[in-house]
C-alpha cells in the first residue's frame, strides 16, 4: 500500500469518525449554543436576568421541570410518550395536602404519593407494553382521567397546607444558599444519567427505541422494560407534584396545566428523538433550562405571561421538524 492511499484511507476514517461525533453530539451542542444566546438576549434585554436571586429562582422553579423531563427522556428514548404528567403532577399535589389535612404523618404523605404515581404508570405502561395500545392514545386517555380525579377530589378548589408543616420544607427551604427542590433535582438528574449511560437498562432502553425486536432476540424482556419508563416517569411526576404543593402550601387540581408540553419540548429541544433510538440526560438539562428561562425572561422583559405558551409551542415544533431532518437524514445516509 502507497503512503498517498493510506494517507487517504486514515483520512476518510477521521472524516467518519468526526461525522459520528456530530450525529451523537451535535443536537447537544446546538441546544448549548441555543441555551447561550437566550441567556445573553435576556441579559441585554433585562437588569434583573443575572442576578443572584433570578438565577437560583429559576433554580427552584424548574426543578419539577428538570425531575420529569429526565424521567421522560427515558420513554421517548424508547420511542413512546407520556402525556399525563401534568395531570399526575395535579393529582399528587391534590392528594398530599388532603392527606395532610387528614393529620397524616407528612413522611407517610410523601412515600404513598410517590407510590401512587408508580402505580399509575404500571397500570398505563401494561396498555402501552402488553396490550399493544399507542402511547399516545394510552397517556391522552390517562391525561383526561386523572386530572379528572383531582377536578373531582377538590371541586376545583384550592386545598391549603399547613404553613407551619415539615411537608413545606421540600419546597421552600434552602441548603447552603441553594433551593432544597434545585437539590432534589441535581440529585435525580445524577441519578438519570448514570441509568442512563453506565447500565445496562439504559442500553437497553436505547436498543428497544432503535430496534425493540433485536432487543427481545437477545434475551431482554422488553415489554417489563417498557413499562419500567412508565412507572418512571409517573413517579417522577408525582414527586415534581410534590415538591410544587410544598412551595406553594397548597394542593390545587389546576396545577401543571400544560405542564407536559414544556416536559416534551425541554426533552426534544434537548436532541433526543421523538423516533426512539436516540436520547441525553445533559441535553434534557439544557432544553429544559432553556425552556425555564425563555418564560422567567419574558416576565423580567415585561411581556404578555400569555406569550409564554406561543414561545413553547413553536419550540416544539421546531424541534420535532430539526428531528424530523436531522436523524431521518442520517439513517438515509448510512
Amino acid at each position: 500500500m502507497s503512503e498517498a492511499t493510506h494517507s487517504a484511507q486514515s483520512r476518510k476514517m477521521r472524516e467518519g469518525t468526526w461525522r459520528d461525533m456530530m450525529l451523537a453530539n451535535g443536537s447537544v451542542v446546538s441546544i448549548a449554543l441555543f441555551f447561550l444566546v437566550v441567556c445573553i438576549i435576556f441579559s441585554v434585554a433585562t437588569n434583573a436576568f443575572l442576578t443572584s436571586p433570578n438565577l437560583l429562582n429559576i433554580l427552584r422553579q424548574s426543578s419539577p421541570l428538570l425531575i420529569v423531563a429526565a424521567a421522560m427522556t427515558f420513554v421517548i428514548t424508547t420511542g413512546g410518550i407520556d402525556l399525563s404528567v401534568g395531570s399526575v403532577l395535579a393529582l399528587v399535589a391534590t392528594l398530599s395536602a388532603t392527606l395532610l389535612q387528614l393529620g397524616l404523618p407528612w413522611p407517610a404523605v410523601i412515600l404513598a404519593m410517590l407510590a401512587l404515581g408508580a402505580l399509575l404508570g404500571a397500570v398505563q405502561g401494561y396498555f402501552v407494553a402488553y396490550e399493544g395500545i399507542p402511547a399516545f392514545i394510552v397517556t391522552l386517555a390517562g391525561l383526561s382521567v386523572i386530572r379528572g380525579v383531582a377536578l373531582l377530589i377538590t371541586g376545583g378548589y384550592s386545598i391549603p397546607v399547613e404553613p407551619g408543616s415539615p411537608f413545606t420544607v421540600i419546597g421552600r427551604a434552602w441548603f447552603l444558599g441553594v433551593p432544597v427542590p434545585a437539590l432534589i433535582a441535581l440529585v435525580i438528574l445524577a441519578i438519570a444519567y448514570l441509568a442512563f449511560n453506565e447500565t445496562p437498562f439504559g442500553r437497553y432502553v436505547t436498543g428497544i427505541g432503535a430496534n425493540a425486536e433485536a432487543v427481545r432476540r437477545a434475551g431482554v424482556n422488553t415489554r417489563l422494560m417498557t413499562l419500567f419508563v412508565y412507572v418512571i416517569s409517573a413517579a417522577a411526576a408525582a414527586l415534581a407534584g410534590i415538591i410544587i404543593a410544598a412551595r406553594l402550601g397548597s394542593g390545587s387540581s389546576n396545577a401543571g396545566q400544560g405542564f407536559e408540553l414544556e416536559v416534551i419540548a425541554a426533552v426534544v429541544l434537548g436532541g433526543t428523538s421523538l423516533f426512539g433510538g436516540r436520547g441525553t440526560i445533559v441535553g434534557t438539562v439544557l432544553g429544559a433550562l432553556t425552556v425555564a428561562i425563555i418564560g422567567n425572561g419574558l416576565i423580567l422583559a415585561h411581556l404578555s405571561p400569555f406569550l409564554t405558551p406561543i414561545v413553547t409551542g413553536t419550540i416544539i415544533l421546531i424541534a420535532i421538524w430539526l428531528n424530523f431532518r436531522l436523524f431521518r437524514g442520517a439513517v438515509r445516509s448510512r
